[in-house]
């Protein structure tokens, strides 16, 4: 790891760094270089693209749209990263509304959201969405699994049964010393960043690996270059060249493990990224304080905190 002395993530222990066979490539899906896969009546345009354990479905939302999940396997996530979002989601006989950048848990089973101003909306689900998982552009990349990435298992259940669950994200300011803004659930987990205003000191990155699992890079706003490694094997032809893609936003970035990999932030303006985890991350977990919504969702038994 290659965290600097004022990064909270200097404190986790680093990994091993031994993959299973080497890494497959890095996936850049740059939603303006690219056209969406539904257009709804309204005009609601939607992308959808994976990862091995995640089904990422971007959607730039047009007020009125109802946007419905019906059968959903499992408790799923849903982003408004933009001020002045409005929602209304139901699931059952629970109803909430979202007014402003919101996260928001939705059970499983059958559920629905209304969007009533043009805004974005990001739907997260698990790989036990397999029906989504074929409506992704980039399925193909999935038909062999990559076997460097632990296969998806479900965190517990809220302590409080599932419900719909609404963070706002302005009720949970940035914080000294804690890692961005952490929300998870039972079959996600995501890290919401503090803007970056103008370019990134590039005298102050932080390339860093992940053993078994991928990472899922949402930029939102702004434009941003990842920086990308594949670690040496024996084999010389196992060897890739360095990635340095820039991307514009929204996009999607897919990076596997155990990939040496940093963001760099290069727009003049406002740069904003959201990190995507399924499952959960045990090593964000088990720092206190770092996971906001901690005390609703309970970590698999045999942890150490």
């Amino acid at each position: 790891m290659s965290y600097g002395a004022n990064d909270p993530r200097a404190a986790i222990a680093a990994g091993r760094r031994t993959p299973a066979r080497p890494n497959v490539p890095a996936q850049f899906l740059d939603f303006t270089e690219l056209e969406p896969d539904e257009i709804t009546s309204l005009g609601s345009r939607t992308w959808w693209v994976r990862g091995q354990n995640v089904v990422v479905a971007h959607t730039q939302a047009r007020a009125g749209e109802r946007i419905e999940r019906i059968g959903q396997p499992d408790e799923y996530m849903v982003l408004f990263p933009d001020a002045g979002a409005a929602a209304e989601i139901v699931s059952g006989t629970d109803r909430s509304t979202v007014t402003d950048r919101s996260v928001v848990m939705v059970p499983a089973g059958d559920s629905h959201m209304v969007v009533d101003a043009d805004t974005t909306v990001v739907r997260l689900f698990s790989a036990r969405s397999t029906d989504l998982q074929e409506r992704c552009r980039n399925r193909s990349a999935y038909a062999d699994p990559d076997p460097n990435v632990a296969p998806f298992a479900p965190w517990p259940d809220p302590v409080d049964s599932p419900r719909i669950r609404v963070y706002p994200v302005a009720d949970h300011p940035y914080e000294q010393g804690r890692f961005g803004r952490i929300f998870r659930c039972s079959t996600l987990m995501v890290n919401l960043f503090d803007a970056d205003f103008g370019p990134r000191d590039t005298a102050n990155l932080s390339p860093h690996h992940h053993d078994d699992f991928e990472q899922c890079s949402l930029t939102v706003a702004g434009r941003w270059v990842h920086h990308i490694r594949t670690p040496w094997t024996r084999n010389l032809a196992d060897w890739r060249p360095d990635d340095h893609v820039e991307v514009s936003s929204p996009s999607v970035t897919i990076i596997p493990p155990p990939a040496v990999h940093t963001s760099r932030s290069v727009g003049q303006g406002v740069n904003q990224l959201i990190d995507v985890f399924c499952p959960p991350r045990l090593d964000f977990s088990e720092q206190p304080g770092w996971v906001l919504n901690a005390d609703e969702y309970p970590m698999p038994r045999g942890d150490r905190s």
